[in-house]
């Protein structure tokens, strides 16, 4: 590809690149331009064509309409139009060409394949919304923060409305605030309670969601709040909301919603999901010392006894506090849509959907495991009409995460990840979360939903027949030597890429493959096909990661991406890869073809 390596970083003009050597002597590797594979070649000419006397020739340039019917026959794209092909011819040649006025007849070869390597054009997933975005919100799985004003660890990092931004922008839908009374009791403090994290002002927060709620989609965010506050502090927490968001706030003109609203019904609004604080005033007029009601207070740094708010609010609590605080609990529960609460006694009775009001329950993911081996089928009811948010156990002090599968395979919407903690879980997380032009909700397989005779549910454990063959083939890589320098991977020669192929899903679906190894080139070439069986492809995702062999110590990492199997589009796609905190590299693609059987 030979534009695309014109400027490689550490490569000379003539082609080649030089490693110094022990201070004494060059190696000089050669760069080749890349060709295009042969099935690129193939489809090139198939797709592409002229009668001359009766005959069919090919000929040097690819028509819009001969792009159309490639992009519809052997792309799938069968809403493909002569324009859009238009469309596409004139940025591969303005790009490619630098031609602010399109000049040519069509795409030759090498234009071809470097449309084909154009991941904004020729994506391996659909950009736009397309699921049904009209069922109540519990039929989603939705995007999901845990603690989502920390900036680093959970014990001793700053507070700020920062990382909160950074979510939204990257398309999380749910905010989770944590609420403490501030040292002047009349202000209200966002922070990880009972560790050394610096508080951030809810206001502030408030503001950010305000400001970038809807940057990367339209559809509800949902601010959880954890809250820790004196009725006083509630009814003020209630009077910022409603300043703050004005018309974007949504709340329920009854409190006892018996079916969630669409996320279609609720584009740009804001709704807030906390326990009602009727439970904080009962608690009061039988209170002791220790037993404290008003907050999920799901970080696991408290006994289950010591739930709530710190001892000396409770010893302060009169009468007058009573009648003001019972006010002040009017205004806030009001505005909440999601009413929200932990397990009171044995979890299966209270995944009982004995009421007729929707509620969110809240897990930790050690509750959901337990809660899967005993009483999965009960879970996967329970979620079919309310909502179920898990979150990360205590002990996770760096912000790591859990493996999310697990919840999703059990309907559970809210999978609670802290967006700060990098590592392979949170790439899942990215990965589900591309899936319906990244808006934030995914709309849940059919099969969650469904009920079968004697009131049967899907159960991820049992083994069932494969549905369908997922066929990838990594055809090449390109584009790191101008994203690192030359001598990042290794420092005496140009690395050697292999890739890694998992298929993360139901445990009878879970595979992992590799290439062989490519030695001393920016622009590995391995070609090799793998074929995935699967069972459930609708909780599958393939987890692609480059890495670079280093024989004396570990491999290096040369970029990952996530994508969920049921939105792969068929045909060849540029895959772009992405750093391990998630962040787009500038120009690392794969090259790849998918086929689904």
């Amino acid at each position: 590809m030979k534009d695309h390596h014109a400027a490689a970083a550490g490569g000379e003009a003539g082609g080649s690149y030089n490693y110094r050597m022990f201070k004494c002597f060059n190696r000089k590797f050669k760069i080749t331009e890349v060709e295009p594979p042969e099935d690129v070649k193939e489809a090139f000419n198939k797709f592409h064509y002229h009668h001359y006397h009766g005959a069919v020739v090919p000929h040097p340039h690819m028509t819009s309409d001969e792009l159309r019917r490639f992009l519809v026959l052997h792309q799938g794209q069968v809403d493909c139009t002569v324009p859009d092909a238009e469309r596409i011819i004139d940025q591969v040649v303005q790009r490619r060409h630098h031609l602010t006025k399109y000049t040519r007849h069509g795409l030759n070869l090498d234009d071809f394949f470097h449309f084909l390597f154009f991941d904004d054009l020729n994506g391996p997933i659909d950009a736009q919304v397309h699921h049904d975005m009209s069922a109540p919100l519990s039929h989603y799985f939705i995007y999901t923060g845990h603690n989502s004003y920390l900036t680093g660890n959970q014990l001793s990092s700053d507070c700020s409305e920062v990382p909160i931004v950074k979510a939204l922008q990257r398309g999380v839908r749910v905010i989770e605030l944590d609420l403490w009374p501030g040292s002047s009791r009349d202000e209200i403090h966002v922070l990880h309670g009972r560790t050394l994290t610096t508080p951030v002002s809810l206001i502030k927060c408030l503001k950010s969601i305000r400001d970038y709620a809807f940057v990367t989609s339209p559809y509800p965010v949902i601010i959880t709040l954890e809250d820790h506050l004196t009725p006083d502090l509630q009814a003020k927490v209630a009077e910022m909301v409603t300043q703050t968001f004005g018309d974007l706030l949504y709340y329920p003109e009854s409190d006892s919603l018996t079916e969630f609203p669409s996320p279609e019904s609720l584009k740009h609004r804001i709704i807030i999901s906390t326990k009602p604080p009727k439970e904080y005033l009962e608690s009061k007029d039988r209170a002791t010392g220790s037993q404290r009601g008003s907050s999920d207070d799901e970080d696991g740094n408290n006994t289950p006894d010591d739930r709530s708010d710190s001892d000396h609010e409770d010893e302060e609590f009169n009468d007058s506090d009573h009648k003001s605080g019972q006010l002040g609990a009017s205004a806030y529960k009001r505005l909440i849509t999601i009413h929200a609460g932990k397990p009171k006694g044995a979890l299966k009775d209270a995944l009982k959907d004995v009421t007729r009001k929707v509620r969110r329950l809240s897990l930790s993911e050690q509750a959901l495991e337990k809660a899967a081996t005993s009483h999965g089928a009960d879970v996967v009811r329970f979620t079919q009409k309310n909502i179920i948010r898990v979150y990360p156990k205590g002990t996770r002090f760096n912000s790591s995460n859990y493996k999310p599968v697990l919840g999703w395979m059990h309907g559970a919407q809210m999978i609670a990840f802290n967006m700060q903690g990098y590592g392979k879980s949170l790439w899942l997380m990215h990965g589900m979360f591309r899936a319906n032009g990244g808006c934030g909700y995914v709309k849940k397989p059919d099969f969650l939903m469904q009920r079968g005779p004697p009131n049967e549910v899907f159960d991820p454990k049992r083994e069932t027949i494969v549905m369908t063959t997922l066929k990838v083939k990594v055809y090449m890589g390109d584009g790191w030597r101008l994203d690192f320098s030359h001598t990042h991977f290794d420092a005496y020669s140009p690395p050697d890429f292999y890739t890694k192929l998992y298929i993360v899903g139901v445990p009878a679906d879970c595979a992992k493959r590799k290439t062989k190894i490519v030695e001393d080139d920016w622009s590995p070439v391995w070609d090799e096909e793998f074929t995935f069986p699967l069972r459930v492809p609708e909780l599958a995702l393939l987890r692609i990661e480059v890495r670079e062999y280093d024989m004396s110590e570990k491999d290096d990492f040369g970029g990952q991406t996530c994508l969920p199997v049921s939105e792969l589009r068929p045909g060849i796609r540029s895959v772009p890869l992405y750093d391990k905190k998630g962040e787009k590299l500038k120009s690392v693609r794969l090259l790849m073809r998918f086929q689904i059987e």
